[in-house]
């Protein structure tokens, strides 16, 4: 609809057009009354997203107007809804007295509701950052900024390379992502739900850094890290798209966090995915590594707990500092005191986002309250006498005094909305507290200057008494009006009676009539000084409420150690992964049966381990159970294991599982090859890499090429600890190659055509790969598993056939030839040879002498 058509339209359709014109990109809930009206493409879209009905309202260009809407008190709900789909939504509200002037009253949009900028509770996951996010590139380069709005918390970082950004993204996971309309980005990155382009002159640099020194009241960024100009462009950007959107100020963003990249274990995007820390391949929250370890007691200490593992730290410092913590809040079961404490401390992290921005709801300040009257608590359970847990007690501040203000405030059990009314505490205002009893207590009052009146004037007839038409008003009869007293001012004479009115009864006419309406405008005004008071101590608040997260985490770390056997690890700084009795924290936790605990021992001498056995076996849990183990080392928490001890790391890699990108044009076999590239070409002595099954996608031969070339490279060159899950039983051989590289295998049982699996790891190569067995079980029908052993058999000894992955006896066969084997005499002299140096005679005599050699 074009600016022309406006004057075709009502006034108020007019008003609409000209808000919707400012906000094409979202929807526009326009307040009509008790509803939310949206109108022509807007109403066709939310019908069709939010399941509502379609209607009409008047004509355009002699159609009708599309139109749908939603009742306002029940909006949060539709909202949700809208922003789970990454849908923006422009709140248009109702300004003004709606009885004052002609035309269309007043409306304006209030704020506008985005995936990455949302805080209210209604539309938020508890345990679960809601971050908007900005990138800023220049050629392979690239600066990420993320703003969790509900927390304030503000971080940048910089980048090399579309994998390192891809990884960034599975970690951060942000709710909305801008980008700059001229970046090169993969089309992965622009199809993700919430990513918007934004105008090139939003990423100016010059223009960010004002912005945000203006934030934070500072001369200039120094004291933030010094971010570069590309951090800064993409701060800057998206300082300015929170403050867009809040149509407010956003007092609770109070720093910059620079985060280095190479400060933790770094996971790309296939390595998070494939180890399913805090989602499973198939989207699902449960049976994940968070899903495990999460016995957190408060929302924000679930948050800070993924994003923990999410992060997985370098640190010793920091390390070793959060075991001991652990060790000690084990030490009598500290941790059980401090978790019954916990459970009185609501979500302190966004309520305080929420006081910032002026959308806390009654019922957050009675949850701030109860969680200040927590804090004495949890101070004096954390003891002063042992110096792991008094820096913890050091940086915990109370605040009686905003405690004792907000129950002094707010009833224990206020409403939803300050709209509503009688949220402020009786007590806590004397005026508010005459307005409301006039107003509730109106009638007690009229009895009282009722029974006043006639004692001072001895009418007997005397009446106090209230219509619409004339208020309130005193009554007499006409045989009585005449011994009126003077301060008695006739207001209207009847047949049988005279109304008046005196100084008295017109002051409470005024206070009566108007005492409701004062009330909440009296109340709301109090409500908004009292998040101001709060306000003032907001940067100590939100300290204490990231404080208060760290503990709870630290406490969800005792008791999983306690609960489920955990053990805290040994970090050193020898080149070791040694591993003892080791289980995989979700299987375990899944199984009905008991779970087949194994060890690793991988060293200096000891590098890589090349696994083989059945499919079923085991092969994938043990490698995945391994790197779960390791990174759980880097976040402080025990590991399911006997014992562990653990050396420096830098990177965890997986080349687990198959699957395609069909949208990106590339097969299961070119995704493989690709997340193999990236181990190849980014894996150091320092590195954990996990390869299952390389070579699968493609045929045989080259597959087996692969694999060897793949491993060889990485027991030679980058020499990482390496688990080399295969089928290619050529690959065994590695081990009497290579010194660093050794054998093991997953152990089962067959028994008259039947495999038993038991899972338990053992030295040396497997002896077969029971692919047959496992295919039975699996349920292929009985002719296709009696055709194949007769292919088989055919295969093993040497018949016509096609070639295929035979086991282990076939690997002399024709059809398959030792691939790897040393070479023969033959291949020896051929190789010796120079042929351009030979005269014929002597071409002639070395062919006989190869022919005779054969």
């Amino acid at each position: 609809m074009s600016k022309d058509d406006f004057s075709a339209h009502t006034p108020m359709m007019q008003q609409y057009l000209r808000i919707k014109a400012e906000h094409p990109n979202q929807l526009v809930f326009y307040r009509m009354g008790d509803f939310y009206e949206l109108f022509f493409g807007d109403a066709e879209k939310a019908a069709r997203l939010l399941d509502i009905t379609l209607t009409a309202r008047g004509q355009s260009s002699g159609k009708p107007i599309p139109m749908a809407g939603v009742p306002y008190h029940a909006a949060e709900g539709y909202l949700a809804r809208l922003v789970r789909l990454g849908e923006s939504v422009a709140i248009c509200e109702q300004f003004g007295d709606p009885t004052a002037g002609k035309g269309p009253m007043e409306r304006r949009v209030a704020r506008i509701v985005t995936p990455g900028t949302v805080s209210d509770e209604a539309l938020l996951d508890e345990r679960r950052d809601n971050l908007l996010c900005a990138l800023a590139q220049h050629g392979d380069h690239f600066a990420a900024a993320s703003l969790d709005l509900a927390a304030g918390r503000f971080t940048v970082t910089q980048l090399d390379g579309h994998e390192a950004l891809l990884a960034l993204l599975e970690r951060w996971q942000p709710a909305e992502l801008l980008y700059s309309e001229d970046a090169l980005l993969p089309e992965s990155v622009r199809q993700r739900t919430g990513a918007r382009s934004r105008p090139v002159w939003e990423f100016d640099a010059e223009v960010g850094k004002r912005q945000l020194c203006q934030q934070f009241g500072t001369h200039d960024l120094s004291g933030f890290g010094s971010p570069g100009a590309l951090e800064i462009a993409a701060a800057g950007c998206l300082l300015q798209y929170a403050r867009d959107t809040q149509r407010t100020s956003l007092p609770h963003v109070r720093g910059l966090r620079r985060e280095d990249h190479n400060a933790g274990i770094q996971l790309d995007a296939a390595t998070r995915r494939n180890l399913e820390l805090v989602q499973t391949l198939d989207g699902r929250d449960t049976h994940t590594l968070a899903w495990v370890l999460d016995s957190t007691t408060t929302a924000m200490g679930a948050r800070l707990l993924r994003r923990w593992i999410n992060q997985p730290l370098r640190d010793r410092t920091t390390l070793l500092q959060r075991q001991e913590r652990v060790a000690r809040l084990r030490q009598g079961w500290l941790f059980e005191e401090l978790r019954r404490v916990l459970e009185d401390v609501g979500d302190m992290e966004r309520i305080l986002g929420r006081v910032a921005l002026r959308s806390a709801r009654p019922r957050d300040l009675t949850r701030l309250a109860q969680s200040l009257h927590a804090l004495p608590r949890i101070h004096g359970l954390l003891d002063d006498d042992n110096p792991v847990l008094a820096s913890l007690k050091k940086s915990l501040t109370l605040f009686p005094e905003e405690a004792d203000l907000l129950q002094r405030a707010v009833i224990e059990n206020p409403p939803m909305l300050i709209r509503d009314g009688g949220v402020v505490a009786p007590g806590y205002n004397a005026e508010l507290d005459e307005l409301r009893a006039i107003s509730q207590n109106a009638g007690d009052v009229l009895v009282a200057i009722e029974k006043r009146e006639r004692e001072r004037t001895g009418l007997s007839t005397l009446r106090v008494k209230y219509n619409r038409v004339h208020g309130y008003y005193i009554e007499l009869s006409r045989r009585e009006a005449e011994q009126a007293p003077a301060d008695y001012v006739r207001r209207q004479t009847m047949k049988n009676a005279e109304r008046f009115i005196t100084p008295e009864l017109k002051t409470f006419e005024d206070k009566a009539l108007s005492a409701n309406s004062r009330a909440l405008a009296l109340e709301k005004t109090l409500y908004d000084e009292l998040l101001e008071k709060i306000a003032e101590r907001l940067g100590l608040l939100q300290e204490s409420a990231a404080l208060l997260a760290e503990v709870d985490v630290l406490c969800c770390f005792a008791e999983r150690c306690e609960v489920l056997g955990y053990v805290l690890p040994e970090l050193v700084d020898e080149p070791i992964l040694e591993i003892v009795d080791g289980r995989h924290p979700v299987v375990e936790q899944v199984l009905d049966d008991a779970f087949v605990p194994n060890s690793l021992h991988l060293d200096r001498q000891r590098r890589m381990l090349i696994i083989t056995g059945p499919n079923m076996g085991g092969k994938s849990t043990y490698m995945r159970q391994t790197a779960l183990i390791a990174l759980m080392a880097h976040i402080g928490c025990g590991v399911p294991a006997a014992g562990a001890r653990i050396g420096p790391l830098d990177r965890i890699f997986t080349r687990i599982g198959s699957s395609d990108d069909l949208a990106g044009g590339r097969s299961t076999f070119m995704v493989e090859m690709a997340e193999t590239a990236n181990i190849l070409n980014h894996a150091t002595s320092e590195s954990l890499v996990l390869m299952d099954e390389i070579g699968r996608g493609t045929s045989t031969f080259d597959g087996l090429a692969l694999a060897w070339a793949a491993a060889r490279h990485l027991g030679t060159e980058l020499q990482p600890f390496t688990l080399f899950a295969t089928h290619y039983f050529e690959l065994t051989q590695l081990a009497d190659e290579m010194p660093a590289v050794f054998n093991a295998h997953l152990s089962a049982a067959e028994h008259e055509d039947n495999i038993v699996f038991l899972h338990r790891v053992q030295e040396g190569p497997a002896s077969r790969s029971y692919g047959l067995q496992v295919a039975q079980l699996a349920g292929v029908p009985p002719i296709v598993i009696r055709q194949a052993r007769e292919k088989l058999t055919e295969l093993e000894n040497g018949a016509p056939g096609d070639p295929a992955r035979a086991a282990p006896a076939a690997a002399a066969s024709p059809l398959q030839p030792d691939m790897f084997a040393a070479p023969s005499r033959v291949e020896q002299e051929l190789r010796q040879l120079e042929p351009d140096n030979l005269t014929p005679k002597q071409a002639l005599e070395a062919l006989y002498q190869l022919r005779q050699l054969l």
